[in-house]
């Protein structure tokens, strides 16, 4: 009783594809991609004071009639008037700086008001009434306002808020604007 034929080349296919699994298995990939992170980092020296984050009020929908958009110093954001909230990144501005445990500072504004203009167009809206994260909050303005640094290592940070009025009939785009913030060490 030998071997059928059909046995013997079913055996001899099978560990032909075997051998070919193997060799495949052994291939270094046919084209390989290397891509750079990035890493940033900021340090900051005693009597330093920098931005974090932007003053962000999200995306909106203009009515027939002006509105306004309020961000808190807390991220919460509301409405009024002729403005429909539809969503994006809300967030309050963040500050932060290093001083000294009872420093005094004075926080002001250099505007009481700024101007963001559609990108790629002369479409504006005002930026006012930039309220700072502070117990109590208070509204931000030229006029200097004191603060003591509370923290024992001097490192402070604090948001702002603030209230975009946007226009009937608001032109769609993307609007960017910048506000100035001074801070006075004592």
């Amino acid at each position: 009783m030998g071997s059928h034929p059909a046995n013997i080349l079913l055996r001899k296919a099978a560990a032909t594809a075997l051998g070919l699994l193997t060799i495949a298995g052994g291939v270094a990939p046919v084209q390989a991609k290397t891509t750079p992170g990035l890493a940033k980092t900021v340090v900051v020296s005693r009597l330093s004071f920098l931005n974090t984050e932007g003053l962000e009020f999200g995306s909106l929908l203009a009515g027939t009639t002006a509105g306004t958009v309020i961000v808190s110093p807390t991220g919460v954001r509301t409405k009024t008037g002729g403005v429909t909230l539809v969503g994006g990144l809300v967030q309050p501005a963040r500050f932060a700086g290093r001083g000294s445990l009872n420093q005094t500072v004075l926080v002001s504004l250099t505007a009481n008001n700024s101007t963001l203009r559609r990108v790629g167009g002369t479409e504006t809206m005002t930026l006012d009434q930039l309220t700072i994260g502070s117990t109590p909050t208070a509204v931000l303005t030229t006029r200097p306002q004191s603060f003591r640094i509370g923290s024992p290592t001097g490192i402070f940070n604090f948001p702002i808020g603030g209230r975009l009025n946007v226009n009937a009939n608001q032109v769609p785009g993307d609007y960017e604007g910048t506000f100035n913030v001074t801070l006075n060490y004592q």
